[in-house]
């Protein structure tokens, strides 16, 4: 080769060493993992995965706990047997980087309706986590990536509580003051109003959880007094409901369920029999009849006493053939037309509030007729599953809005507690504050005859981040299912 050869040798390979760098960084970018994506795009993943987790965790140890289902094998739960029970912990960090990122998308982009339900979302997922564990990172959380912070503060439930309904308050000024519309929005379609509403509304549930920590009669005339800025749900079509669907991959949790975990919940007798002495159909959409009595000329739905050992349990009035199981709206029948109706994953509902409502007109919180929200309430319960409210269902004793201050409110407090049957943690959450209904003990529990109040921490938190979590069992009490937080002191 001679030497003119060489030379123009050498330069195509520094003409193809440029050509091929030249566009370096674009080459080495992988479309399958976006650094930036419409916020449409992630909000249904956050709804349906932290809504399938809820009702996961209520399935398994909310209805136990609260008396409305019971176990009769393997009966750890309503003995208060609890381990870690991490599934809300681990679901709400998981999808808060997403709801961060929907929060600072729409922030750079003036997206005020995403950042409006971004917060709505922000205030959601924390409120479960707090209201599980009681102190908790907070302020800090998920900001590894962003402000290199790896070991986040537990922040104390007040300065949690504080930021959840500033939050709030925050969604319902902005939201509506930009055009861009709301897509991937499997909760109400793109609805700017109903998130208003859901914001407000989760106000007020919130402002009465920390009611017997703080005046909050202010903030909350504030809202009654106020629809046209402060819109609450005004009827079942606002309610804020995931509404699950009649094939895969979205079905509702339980639908999958194996036949023989399904058939170790059972229907409770605290519920069953309260239900019955008020002759209540919502009965026989919680239950069925006992498999021994189906297709007899004396069907008879019939429940069994939360916290019985293994053997009791089992042979309870003679077997499980004589104790009711689910209703099957819940199961099989969950994708059915009727069972789309009923299964869904519930944030807050019209019902809900109105009994809240009740509650602090009840306690001169608000003005307005205390009867009326209680009877609105149950009004709403049974039109939310589809019945017929009974024309003397308000002439009982047991549910006529009757007799003393706490009277009223333990019907109050027990009516709701029925419409918040398997609707997520709330009926555990806000029995614990209010203690209604009169709840005993499971009978033959193993917690001193102590209805547990929270979660323990995750046990990997004391590897992870112990000395944080330290301080804040220091704070807060010893980390045991029975240790008050915050706002139940």
């Amino acid at each position: 080769m001679n030497f003119q050869s060489k030379i123009f040798l050498v330069a195509a390979l520094v003409l193809t060493l440029f050509a091929c760098t030249k566009d370096f960084d674009e080459i080495n970018e992988n479309p399958n993992a976006p650094t930036d994506v419409n916020s449409g795009l992630i909000l249904p993943g956050v709804l349906r995965d932290v809504m399938n987790t809820v009702m996961n965790e209520a399935w398994g140890i909310g209805n136990i706990v609260v008396q409305q289902t019971a176990k009769n094998q393997f009966v750890n739960e309503d003995r208060y047997l609890w381990g870690e029970l991490n599934g809300i912990w681990n679901s709400v960090y998981d999808n808060m980087r997403d709801v961060n990122n929907i929060i600072r998308a729409s922030e750079e982009r003036k997206e005020q309706n995403y950042l409006g339900v971004g917060l709505v979302l922000r205030a959601w997922l924390f409120s479960l986590a707090t209201d599980a564990y009681g102190d908790i990172p907070y302020s800090e959380a998920i900001q590894g990536k962003s402000a290199g912070i790896y070991y986040p503060k537990y922040d104390t439930q007040e300065t949690i509580y504080n930021g959840i309904l500033n939050d709030l308050k925050t969604a319902n000024e902005i939201l509506g003051t930009s055009a861009e519309a709301i897509s991937g929005d499997v909760l109400f379609n793109g609805d700017i109003d109903k998130w208003k509403k859901l914001s407000n509304s989760l106000r007020v549930r919130y402002l009465m959880r920390i009611s017997k920590k703080k005046d909050v009669s202010g903030d909350l005339q504030t809202i009654v007094n106020a629809p046209a800025t402060y819109p609450v749900f005004e009827s079942n079509a606002d309610n804020a409901v995931y509404n699950y669907a009649s094939s895969n991959p979205d079905q509702f949790p339980l639908y999958s369920a194996r036949i023989g975990s399904f058939n170790e919940f059972r229907a409770s007798s605290t519920m069953v029999d309260f239900l019955k002495s008020v002759n209540d159909p919502r009965i026989n959409v919680f239950f069925r009849p006992t498999p021994a009595s189906i297709g007899s000329d004396t069907a008879i739905i019939r429940g069994i006493p939360n916290g019985l050992d293994d053997v009791t349990a089992q042979t309870y009035l003679g077997g499980q053939q004589n104790h009711s199981q689910i209703g099957s709206l819940f199961y099989e029948a969950a994708i059915s037309g009727e069972g789309l109706k009923v299964a869904k994953g519930v944030i807050m509902t019209y019902a809900e509030l109105q009994f809240l409502l009740a509650e602090a007109a009840e306690k001169g919180l608000i003005g307005g007729s205390a009867e009326d929200f209680y009877k609105n309430g149950v009004n709403a319960s049974f039109n939310f599953y589809n019945l017929a409210i009974p024309a003397d269902y308000f002439t009982s004793p047991l549910t006529a809005y009757t007799g003393t201050t706490e009277q009223k409110l333990e019907k109050t407090g027990t009516q709701k507690w029925v419409a918040l049957y398997f609707q997520g943690m709330e009926a555990w959450f806000d029995w614990r504050r209010t203690r209604f209904p009169k709840l005993l003990p499971s009978v033959d529990n193993q917690n001193d005859d102590r209805i547990p109040v929270r979660f323990i921490y995750p046990i990997i938190e004391g590897s992870l981040n112990g000395a944080n979590r330290q301080e804040a069992v220091a704070r807060q009490g010893a980390d045991d299912i029975n240790t008050l937080m915050w706002y139940l002191k």
